[in-house]
């Protein structure tokens, strides 16, 4: 069973957090990311032997919804140390443990991860990026989009697929591709989200990579894959949670101070009763999230996956409408810079759009867990 109520060591974790958050200010990125490293918190899932935190995606995305609700989200949170770091840490050689995961916690270096391609969508079954041997190196062959910081990352984690030798299908693959390598190009997209990291489509033009570069089995396949996808989806979740959470204290700020009548506006039912649904959906959503992120660290990767995507789903709607109930409450104060919640309009769909559809995720749940039949 997963615990209902937090522990007193994530409680005091969440308190640590959220004044560590609030002391710094949004705009020195880079900075806040190294200085949570130093407290432990960046690599707080990874393993002790390798200088992180030795806890788990629990751990892990209690301190990105922290530092979202302060209003300080790191979105390479849930690729560097989530995505990448617990791939290494479950498939990685003990080369690859020992080059990228202490480096990985203590903030000196980042990781990115490539999955998304043009045509392929979220349907990772669709990836056409390819690799193939010569000789014992691999050569890569693709694109991907909507990649994530990769111009501050010094490698990139990329999906690709190889040739199983018995039946001839394509299976997916994982490798670290060094951000310089040659073959491997990047050009920015102009994004209308306003984020500190910036969005990418990538080019690799048979890239050569050592054999050294192919992260665990090459037969693994989508057990691989998905162990670092149902951490990704809970921490979505989480960065989603957060970002509500911000945006609603704010608007419960301005609702008890503003008064236009005789009492403040928060007094209205009006005002009142929606904000107090937003509370209430958010906090369904960290339920499921941490469900989700139990049940992940506890091993069992079906039962996550079924929660994480629920988690997901729930957060990405939860927090689209703490942040437009907020904006609302605000009235034309939400839309200044000077409130600093117009700029959520944006962000906040991407909790329902990244890293996979809400429709994909009703897809899953229909097919998965209700056994109905597929319409594709």
């Amino acid at each position: 069973m997963t615990p209902l109520l937090e522990s007193e060591e994530h409680t005091s974790l969440r308190a640590a957090v959220s004044a560590f958050a609030r002391s710094h200010p949004r705009s020195d990125n880079r900075q806040f990311w190294q200085e949570a490293a130093k407290l432990g918190y960046i690599g707080v899932n990874l393993p002790e032997a390798y200088g992180g935190g030795g806890g788990g995606i629990t751990e892990l995305s209690l301190v990105l919804e922290e530092m979202g609700a302060a209003g300080n989200p790191l979105l390479m949170m849930i690729v560097s140390p989530a995505i990448c770091g617990t791939v290494i840490a479950r498939f990685g050689t003990e080369a690859q443990k020992r080059e990228w995961l202490p480096a990985l916690a203590d903030g000196s270096r980042l990781m990115a991860f490539g999955i998304t391609e043009p045509d392929a969508g979220s349907n990772s079954h669709r990836i056409t990026t390819t690799a193939r041997r010569d000789g014992t190196d691999w050569l890569l062959t693709g694109r991907k989009v909507f990649i994530s910081g990769v111009d501050i990352a010094d490698a990139t984690l990329i999906v690709g697929r190889t040739e199983d030798a018995r039946t001839g299908r394509l299976k997916p693959c994982l490798f670290i591709v060094p951000r310089d390598t040659p073959g491997f190009e990047r050009r920015q997209l102009d994004m209308e989200l306003n984020a500190e990291e910036k969005q990418f489509e990538l080019t690799l033009d048979d890239v050569r990579l050592p054999a050294e570069a192919l992260v665990g089995d090459e037969d693994a396949g989508l057990l691989q894959l998905f162990a670092g996808l149902n951490p990704e989806r809970v921490m979505t979740a989480a960065f989603g949670i957060g970002m509500g959470r911000y945006a609603l204290t704010r608007a419960l700020d301005y609702a008890r101070e503003r008064t236009v009548w005789k009492t403040p506006i928060g007094a209205h039912q009006a005002i009142a009763h929606p904000l107090a649904q937003a509370h209430i959906e958010l906090e369904l959503a960290r339920l499921m999230t941490q469900k989700a992120a139990h049940l992940y660290d506890a091993g069992d990767d079906t039962a996550a996956g079924e929660a994480a995507n629920m988690a997901k789903y729930a957060a990405g709607e939860a927090c689209v409408k703490a942040v437009d109930q907020a904006v609302h409450t605000l009235g034309g104060n939400g839309l200044t810079r000077e409130f600093g919640l117009a700029r959520l309009i944006t962000a906040a769909r991407v909790a329902r759009i990244a890293p996979v559809s809400r429709e994909m995720i009703l897809n899953y749940v229909s097919h998965q867990t209700l056994g109905l039949p597929k319409s594709y």
